[in-house]
């Protein structure tokens, strides 16, 4: 990586906080954080949004000089832009990774909580990273690389590039937009081909042939993406044969499965017992990470609380390059934030949580900023700070005997609110390290990031429901009960999507659980059940985060959202505080990643590779094998013209423009009628299931990834 020296002196009068960029960078806040929420529901990861903002930024503005003679936006202004826009991406991942979780646990997805949450979370880790700027972005500068914000520098600085540079980004978004509209709206090729293997009873090999994953093989590379596979593999042809083999003679059903595994299918036994082995390797991997980042979270809390302590020294002026956000500002905004924790009803958070949220949050807020200089967002383990945020403060729950469903909901939202916290903290210092070097206002970019947190979170909890809501499966397929007992009916609620054309009327919801009383537990499954006013049960309610139907009644499919992180912390609320889990095949999962670690490989990718179905891994994988044939047809790069080369700006068009068809066809969902007006199968007969068709389109989208990818800026 080169090194770069603060680009101060020549932007000293440049124009910089102004309502433009602001209004850019929100609307593309807005657009990448959709998008990553979608990635990350798929997929547990998202990748940074710094750098496709910055160019698009950069080349939207010179398209509006161009065209309607408007000035060209400053350095400064373009700064602005990816500064207020990269927010979005941060507090998306950290809503995907808890909030979902709700849905697993049996309660609705509020939408107040999870914008409260979503704007708590990300007004904390902007105003905790504040103090820290002095001591991580100035005196570590050639020490902390922050290497996407070094990055997002450089293309800032040679911003005249951005012109074609920016047609490489859009070029990559409408790619993945009309591809994701014609395979998953019109239905003109299969989405997920798929090949059983007779011989090998309980194997096959599918793959997701989405342009999203396709760009995310490409962006993490083959090292990271093979990790992932090789989990796959072990899922796949390893797990689910051994279990398939060993139960075929089995006499009844194994815990915590309710059949037979004879009876399974290839996807029942993943869910069933992989995904709690998995599971385990996730946790477990997340918590290696963290004890080995252990001395740097050490030094940079100790560090962080000097910094603050010297902020509050001495009242000079600044220059404007050294000029922060007042401490006061940051006091007093952390104080609001902490009665807003407490008086939000939906959190369910007392004092003493509230406090655990500022304890937990500032520590790694310090951690994740810190490490985000040294090894970059994308290695930075937010998920193993949640995941010890979660088992510490149910730890401690169960320890004063706070184990009822109100505490559920309290134990998650502390966890939700530290990791969205932590995720954009870790944004936030690659932000300022950027503005650092090229010579912007810190306090400007503090504002900025403020304001696109802010409207980041207040959108965000819409397209959460919007895509749960659209994929969500109300069946008539339920058995015959009567609700005796009128006092488990909770608040009447109507349908949502297709089947709420049908049949507009109001509900009871009838929650069961695994501590459901045993009468009840003989007759349903534990889900969510709608019921009529004499008690009786109708529909059986199936999300579609991490629901378990993919088609309706009617027999159409339906796309649903495994959202891996939080089926994770899901599991460990339910595991500590109910004292109920399969700890056989959570502690498998445990030594696997051991093993791993032992062996020299990062166990986090290989667990996800497990957890997930192979469908995911696979196309992840072929994005790695472009990645790899691209760098070696190109030759040895830097790391910063890596991360700017025109295969990872088309990869993150493919990422906008794939995830973001996915949302808008979630609305077609909605929309009674619409979806099966585009479905254009039947025009296209037998082409339309077949494997083979649907691989080619995929490899031919690969094909176009690898000569993008080739040509050099």
């Amino acid at each position: 990586m080169k090194e770069f020296k603060p680009y101060i002196g020549a932007v000293q009068k440049l124009k910089e906080f102004s309502i433009g960029p602001l209004i850019m960078g929100v609307f593309l806040g807005i657009l990448f954080g959709a998008s990553s929420l979608y990635l990350a529901l798929k997929v547990g990861m998202t990748v940074s949004a710094s750098i496709p903002v910055a160019v698009l930024s950069i080349t939207l503005f010179k398209g509006l000089s161009h065209l309607f003679g408007f000035r060209r936006a400053t350095i400064l202004e373009n700064n602005m832009v990816q500064t207020t826009g990269s927010a979005g991406e941060s507090i998306a991942f950290g809503v995907a990774v808890t909030m979902p979780a709700l849905l697993i646990l049996g309660y609705d997805l509020d939408l107040n909580r999870v914008m409260t949450v979503s704007i708590l979370g990300g007004l904390l880790g902007v105003l905790m990273m504040i103090p820290l700027r002095k001591a991580l972005i100035v005196k570590e500068h050639g020490k902390l690389i922050y290497p996407e914000g070094t990055a997002c520098a450089e293309v800032l600085m040679v911003g005249e590039k951005g012109g074609s540079s920016g047609k490489i980004v859009f070029g990559g978004f409408f790619l993945g937009l009309i591809y994701k509209f014609l395979n998953v709206g019109m239905k003109l090729w299969k989405d997920v081909p798929e090949k059983v293997f007779s011989f090998f009873k309980g194997s096959a090999i599918s793959a997701e042939v989405s342009p999203e994953l396709l760009g995310v093989g490409y962006i993490i590379g083959l090292r990271t993406a093979a990790i992932m596979m090789a989990g796959g593999v072990l899922s796949s042809f390893v797990f689910i044969p051994l279990i398939t083999l060993f139960g075929e003679n089995q006499s009844g059903p194994l815990y915590p499965a309710k059949m037979l595994i004879k009876d399974m299918s290839i996807h029942d036994i993943w869910r069933n017992y992989v995904l709690y082995i998995g599971a385990g390797a996730v946790a477990a991997g997340g918590i290696i990470s963290l004890f080995q980042s252990l001395p740097t979270i050490l030094s940079g809390a100790k560090s962080g609380l000097a910094s603050v302590m010297g902020s509050r020294q001495g009242t000079k002026e600044f220059e404007r390059t050294e000029q922060d956000l007042p401490f006061s500002f940051v006091v007093i905004g952390t104080l609001l934030m902490v009665l807003g924790l407490w008086f939000a009803p939906a959190l369910h958070i007392n004092l003493f949580s509230a406090i655990l949220i500022i304890i937990f949050g500032f520590l790694f807020v310090t951690v994740s900023s810190r490490l985000t200089g040294e090894i970059g967002s994308s290695s930075n383990p937010i998920s193993g700070m949640t995941v010890a945020t979660l088992l510490l403060t149910c730890l401690i729950f169960l320890a004063v005997g706070w184990i009822g469903p109100e505490h559920r909901v309290g134990a998650l939202s502390i966890a939700a609110v530290v990791c969205i916290a932590a995720s954009n903290a870790g944004t936030t210092s690659q932000d300022l390290k950027t503005g650092y070097i090229v010579g912007a206002t810190p306090k400007y970019q503090q504002i900025g990031l403020l304001i696109g947190a802010l409207t980041s979170a207040i959108v965000i909890g819409y397209s959460l429901k919007l895509l749960n809501d659209a994929s969500t499966i109300y069946s008539k397929n339920v058995p015959e009960y009567i609700v005796q007992d009128k006092m488990l009916l909770k608040n009447k609620q109507k349908l949502h999507g297709p089947e709420s054309s049908a049949d507009s009327n109001e509900y009871h919801v009838f929650q069961v659980t695994d501590q459901s009383d045993a009468s009840i537990l003989k007759v349903l499954n534990p889900g969510k059940y709608l019921v009529n006013d004499e008690g009786k049960v109708i529909y059986l309610v199936d999300p579609g985060i991490n629901g378990q139907l993919n088609k309706r009644d009617d027999g159409t499919s339906v796309t649903k959202y495994e959202a891996p992180k939080a089926r994770l912390m899901s599991l460990i609320i339910d595991g500590i505080l109910t004292q109920k889990l399969p700890w056989g095949l959570v502690l498998l999962g445990v030594a696997l990643a051991l093993v791993l670690e032992l062996c020299g490989i990062s166990a986090l990718p290989f667990a996800v590779g497990v957890y997930l179905p192979i469908s995911a891994s696979s196309p992840i994988f072929i994005g790695g094998i472009v990645r790899y044939l691209v760098d070696r047809k190109n030759g040895h790069e830097s790391e910063a013209e890596a991360e700017t080369g025109t295969g990872v700006l088309f990869s993150s068009g493919l990422i906008a423009g794939g995830a973001i068809a996915g949302i808008l066809l979630a609305l077609t969902q909605i929309v009674n009628g619409l979806s099966e007006a585009l479905d254009f199968s039947s025009y296209i007969g037998s082409l339309g299931s077949s494997d083979i068709f649907s691989i080619m389109i995929f490899g031919s989208a690969a094909l176009v990834l690898f000569i993008i990818g080739k040509k050099k800026t």
